[in-house]
């Protein structure tokens, strides 16, 4: 039997085809709902919708990378960073949606969504511990700095990734898994600076949602150094 519906701009779609089953596709487009009649605030909802999906990919691609490193397969650990690139670069991309914001076209619905912010966002709070950043008041969570910490313990390797980029050619696998870290902390960084981009061109430095300063709180966490070893390690170990 097909059922005929009606979406939100009038045309009707049949949810009968296989495809639309399996993407659960008349529930995914009936999620949007915008709150005014601004033009640009649809955009703005669905490119939220997109980030969280994308947020929920990536976390499970860590989550397994995590598992992975637990088990000592750090290949397979790198495989999954590198898909989890992938949905890094996408995640970036995802900005592009939003650049031409205007900030006369996000004041026509900004107060329509109240204190809601994306410093709200769960999963955005499960990555950043996923890259050791402390949240004491939620549950523990897999993390990839300690999965990979406890992986270079048990290879010996008292002072981490020191020893094993101060003698790069004995730790060819463990080379590729800082890259593949560092990758994922450098791309994690530069989705928030786009983000702090966006903030800039449509409402300036006006107050943010949830009670915060909008892009001066941005602003300070754009230069934040996710795994700051591997970071530290570039100027140590090339002195």
């Amino acid at each position: 039997m097909k059922l005929m519906m009606t979406d939100q701009v009038g045309r009707s779609r049949t949810a009968s085809s296989e495809y639309a089953q399996y993407a659960c596709l008349d529930e995914l487009l009936d999620l949007q709902w915008p709150r005014t009649e601004a033009a640009a605030e649809l955009s703005f909802i669905i490119t939220t919708q997109v980030m969280e999906l994308y947020f929920k990919l990536l976390h499970h691609e860590w989550a397994a990378a995590c598992a992975k490193l637990d088990d000592n397969d750090v290949r397979g650990a790198i495989v999954d960073l590198r898909r989890g690139h992938g949905v890094q670069d996408a995640l970036i991309a995802s900005w592009e949606a939003l650049r031409t914001l205007t900030p006369a076209e996000f004041d026509e619905f900004r107060d329509a969504f109240g204190a809601a912010s994306g410093v709200q966002s769960e999963l955005y709070r499960d990555l950043e511990q996923a890259l050791g950043v402390p949240y004491p008041s939620r549950p523990r969570l897999p993390s990839l700095e300690e999965a990979a910490t406890k992986l270079l313990e048990r290879r010996g390797l008292t002072e981490g990734w020191r020893d094993v980029y101060a003698h790069c050619a004995e730790y060819p696998e463990l080379i590729d898994l800082g890259e593949a870290l560092f990758d994922a902390a450098d791309r994690f960084t530069r989705w928030k600076q786009r983000h702090l981009l966006s903030v800039w061109r449509s409402m300036g430095a006006k107050q943010g949602s949830a009670g915060t300063s909008g892009a001066d709180w941005l602003a300070r966490g754009v230069h934040q150094k996710y795994l700051p070893e591997l970071w530290d390690v570039r100027t140590e170990c090339w002195a």
